[in-house]
């Protein structure tokens, strides 16, 4: 039986809770053994009995007795035999579980052990650091993910590592330092700390960047997520203003003054509209904005090829993404990810079994990650995405009208050429017409190309031609593109720029809403 984490109540206390109501296995999920093992013990102690807590590994066999070294089966064995009232703790039992190889024998007495223990007040924990259940022990084992240490445990942490002396840092410099190794394990942060303090004997402000480089380098480690540092701002997106104005409105959403005036932690957005009109940009855009880490979700590397890999994955990553909170979660082209979904499956099931999982987790968290999802596709979109509830606000980014494009054309014309001014804005503005912002973008670069072919500077009549010698996507994609706008127009989304309508539930009454 799976449990996800009771976000009301810490790992000690559900723990404790599932000790006291006899749960017979209980699987914990960890990369922190020493520190869960801790917790572990804490609990046993407090328990009326109180409850032994007996080690096992496959090198020394139990702690207290030695039993069982180099042979798992004969520990679990040994574990029924055993008369004390006690919580017995397997180690690294996951690389007997895993579904290509699953030991027959192991899982049988697993079973045996479930019936066993149920009668009794002994408790048997299998704690590794990956998640590996053969479908036929799922209804028998709970499984619980021990958390990686918060702001409290982490500032305890440090305080008990680390002399005063050795830490020169003012109370703000101190905050941001714990919020920078949130997301990290206690070993994590003490060994970077520890590798500062030996190269210049005091921790600093410049620490900071040091955790945030190994930060980036464990969310590396997952593969399938990656940590954003951005500097890309809303200066840098042409139009938008509905967008915009929405999100300055939230740039203090997750302050504590937002708390105390009763609002909820926003949950996110979903950016839908024509590729090349900036949905990415925008995404980084937030993180800077609000000065959030960035956290960018390759779903596609959700899937593995093991039974019970995709769903450990995803269950991985909302844990690493809430340990870091409050952060961004950038879900790009999810269309892509979960396009198709009311089809048959051709995956067992997985497919389906993540996407829900993800789907429960956007509806019900509580915690201060705020999802970032684009799409390209609106057709393949499942309709349970767009449903109310798994995003504050929907937005549909269309093909830049006049203005924008000539917001545009400034942005990277000043990026490219910031000292020369002498550019037919407008003009170029009026012959991009149905560009996108990344087709206005390349039309610039390949006048530049021509410009530098003949050894002069760049003028307008250079990207004139490179405009007239484009087909952009509005012409080679048009029937797509028109059925993407039909579809906001429906009232099925806002409108990012302020120049269209307001496409909410006004457009959906026949109420016609001018924002312009």
């Amino acid at each position: 039986m799976y449990n996800s984490s009771n976000l009301k109540l810490k790992f000690a206390e559900e723990f404790s809770l599932l000790v006291r109501a006899k749960y017979p296995i209980i699987y914990v999920v960890t990369a922190e053994e020493e520190r869960a093992e801790k917790v572990i013990i804490q609990v046993a102690k407090e328990c009326n009995p109180i409850r032994e807590v007996f080690c096992y590994d496959l090198i020394k066999g139990f702690d207290h007795s030695g039993t069982g070294k180099s042979n798992f089966l004969h520990a679990l064995e040994k574990l029924e035999q055993e008369s004390a009232t006690a919580i017995y703790v397997i180690r690294d039992i996951h690389h007997r579980l895993t579904e290509q190889k699953t030991d027959e024998q192991i899982t049988r007495q697993l079973r045996n052990l479930y019936r066993h223990l149920r009668n009794t007040r002994k408790t048997l924990v299998l704690l590794s650091p990956i998640l590996e259940l053969p479908t036929e022990l799922q209804e028998q084992i709970t499984v619980l993910n021990f958390p990686l240490p918060d702001s409290s445990e982490i500032r305890l942490a440090i305080k008990q590592a680390i002399p005063d002396v050795q830490i020169r840092l003012n109370d703000l410099e101190m905050e941001q330092l714990i919020k920078a190794c949130l997301g990290l394990t206690r070993d994590r942060i003490l060994n970077t700390l520890a590798k500062s303090i030996v190269q210049k004997q005091y921790i600093t402000v410049n620490d900071i960047d040091l955790v945030l480089a190994e930060k980036q380098q464990r969310i590396r480690q997952t593969e399938f997520l990656e940590f954003f540092t951005p500097q890309e701002t809303l200066d840098q997106i042409g139009g938008l203003d509905n967008f915009k104005h929405w999100l300055i409105q939230r740039q203090q959403a997750f302050s504590d003054a937002a708390r105390d005036f009763g609002l909820p932690n926003p949950k996110g957005v979903l950016l839908m509209g024509i590729q090349g009109t900036g949905k990415s940009l925008c995404a980084k855009a937030i993180a800077h904005l609000w000065n959030l880490p960035l956290l960018r979700l390759d779903v596609g590397k959700l899937f593995g090829s093991l039974l019970g890999q995709s769903e450990s994955r995803t269950r991985q990553t909302i844990q690493q993404a809430e340990a870091i909170a409050p952060c961004i979660l950038w879900i790009d082209e999810i269309d892509k990810a979960f396009g198709g979904m009311s089809g048959m499956s051709m995956d067992s099931g997985t497919s389906q079994r993540v996407f829900a999982a993800l789907l429960t987790w956007m509806q019900e968290k509580s915690s201060s990650v705020f999802i970032v999802a684009t799409a390209n596709n609106i057709n393949s979109l499942p309709p349970e995405l767009l449903r109310k509830g798994r995003f504050d606000e929907i937005f549909f980014i269309n093909l830049p009208n006049h203005q924008e494009r000539k917001q545009i054309l400034k942005v990277h014309l000043q990026r490219f050429r910031p000292e020369s001014q002498d550019f037919d804005i407008d003009r170029l503005a009026q012959i991009a017409e149905d560009f996108s912002g990344a087709e206005i973008e390349q039309a610039i670069i390949e006048g530049m190309y021509t410009a530098f072919n003949q050894n002069r500077d760049l003028v307008t009549e250079d990207i004139v031609m490179a405009i007239k010698n484009t087909f952009p996507l509005a012409s080679t994609a048009r029937e797509q593109i028109n059925y993407m706008q039909a579809w906001a127009e429906q009232g099925r989304a806002r409108s990012a720029s302020s120049s269209g309508k307001d496409l909410g539930f006004s457009e959906i009454t026949g109420i016609t809403t001018d924002v312009s």
